[in-house]
């Protein structure tokens, strides 16, 4: 039977399985992933797109898929009526000492709530002035775009922002282009076109970049690009699950306009489709 572990249930689980031995790729590897969700008045927001990420994920890692209706039914009961967070960790299953895959167990999934940032609506109305981190992401091109439980890199970002007293910052990769913010995807405007970073050698696709895409179809492109073409943007906004799309009114001494044409059009559209 399938483990599921809940931030009640980590000394009783479902399969009656050792819950550290359930875990034990996840914290001797990193070998996990994982999709954050806004839940709200009691819905599990977009779920379809964090499904459809999760599937990408285990595709790509060469792990089994959970039973997905099991899965869904343990995070609607997880949830209060609130506004909440959902973290959704898949690890791959127990199996054999080392790195081999070969004879691991079946997918464990393991729920974590919390109480939603309420700031993030405050960023969404009237927007938030960013950095730039000195800090480079590495390129893994085996590894992009998914979002696994080896998050050392963000730790060491994080660490950077709140050392500077910044909300948010943009991150570049060692050769110096574009990837995205510490904790969210990155969008700007040149006039009616639209770009966002090429993520093929790294960074995070999330759910709201996907949910971009499909809404905007050919107004966006996905290329590579330097800091000074970003300065010299029209608008810029960052996106994922739980700030929604968040207006950056300033990167460093570059000030941006603050109508937010683009970025009013995505938050109507966002909320509708919820």
């Amino acid at each position: 039977m399938q483990t599921i572990l809940t931030d009640t249930t980590f000394a009783n689980t479902i399969a009656n399985t050792d819950p550290l031995l359930a875990l034990s790729r996840a914290w001797q590897l990193g070998d996990a992933h994982f999709s954050t969700l806004h839940a709200r008045a009691g819905q599990l927001c977009h779920w379809p797109y964090h499904q459809a990420r999760l599937m990408d994920a285990c595709t790509r890692l060469q792990m089994p898929m959970p039973d997905w209706n099991a899965l869904y039914a343990a995070a609607q009961a997880t949830l209060n009526g609130s506004d909440q967070v959902l973290r959704i960790t898949l690890v791959r299953g127990p199996g054999a000492r080392g790195y081999g895959i070969a004879g691991c167990g079946e997918t464990t999934v393991v729920l974590n709530s919390s109480p939603f940032p309420a700031h993030y609506y405050q960023w969404r109305e009237q927007g938030i002035a960013i950095g730039v981190c000195a800090g480079r992401l590495g390129q893994s091109p085996l590894l992009a775009g998914l979002k696994t439980v080896n998050r050392l890199e963000q730790v060491m970002l994080k660490a950077e922002l709140e050392a500077n007293d910044w909300p948010e910052a943009v991150v570049l990769d060692a050769e110096g282009r574009v990837m995205e913010a510490v904790t969210a995807n990155l969008f700007w405007r040149e006039g009616e076109q639209i770009y966002t970073p090429d993520l093929s050698t790294g960074g995070v696709c999330g759910t709201l970049r996907a949910w971009c895409f499909d809404h905007l179809g050919e107004r966006v492109t996905a290329t590579d690009a330097r800091l000074p073409r970003l300065l010299a943007a029209d608008e810029v906004w960052l996106t994922n699950a739980l700030m929604g799309v968040v207006p950056v009114t300033a990167i460093g001494e570059r000030r941006f306009s603050s109508d937010f044409i683009m970025v009013k059009e995505l938050q109507q559209a966002y909320e509708e489709t919820e």
